[in-house]
């Protein structure tokens, strides 16, 4: 008798099920809010739609062009996408070469990520955060506006989506880095299959 379960299914076909880092408590709670703060910022992307289209109704349909709604559709371009990096991270969907990862086991996988995670994206995530904070700080502190006439102003807040951000994506990495380290060192405490999210 053949189960109708996805796993069942990839064994029949010849596919091992593929095998998962452990999740911790903290993991779980940040995958709690990533996945919800993406979900939540996901509607930007339609926000940005509706912005273009009528962008574009007034351009071709009425013969007015607006600098203020060609800046937002950056803006909100450029919020989407930084609100966006951590969910990746969390979920699992940012690219990596796995013509090549496939071929590992677990154990060598998670030493790859534990290695790639400490040595090189937490650095610059904490440098980006130091910097844009500094970035955003000083637009605030001057009242930076657009430099084009009818321009938006307040330019400060899209800089200070920047710090937020990479610290959303050094969040999601931290939880990430606790599930390799509870794979290889058993710490923090990997939790039950029953209990993960």
């Amino acid at each position: 008798m053949t189960s109708s379960k996805p796993e069942a299914l990839a064994e029949a076909a010849g596919y091992a099920p593929a095998a998962e880092l452990p999740t911790t408590r903290f993991s779980v709670a940040v995958g709690s809010f990533v996945r919800w703060l993406g979900a939540t910022a996901s509607w930007l992307w339609l926000v940005l739609v509706l912005v273009i289209v009528f962008q574009v109704t007034l351009r071709y349909v009425f013969g007015q062009g607006s600098i203020m709604l060609e800046e937002l559709q950056w803006h909100i371009y450029g919020v989407a996408f930084l609100l966006g990096l951590g969910f990746c991270l969390q979920a699992d969907r940012h690219v990596r070469i796995d013509v090549i990862a496939e071929q590992w086991s677990l154990r060598t996988k998670a030493w790859v990520e534990l290695a790639g995670l400490g040595t090189f994206l937490l650095p610059f995530v904490i440098a980006v955060i130091y910097e844009s904070a500094k970035f955003a700080y000083t637009s605030w502190q001057f009242g930076e506006i657009s430099p084009a006439p009818g321009g938006l102003p307040y330019r400060w807040i899209i800089k200070g989506f920047i710090p937020v951000g990479f610290f959303i994506l050094g969040l999601a990495a931290t939880a990430r880095l606790s599930r390799c380290t509870a794979l290889l060192f058993g710490f923090p405490r990997p939790l039950a299959p029953d209990r993960r999210s």
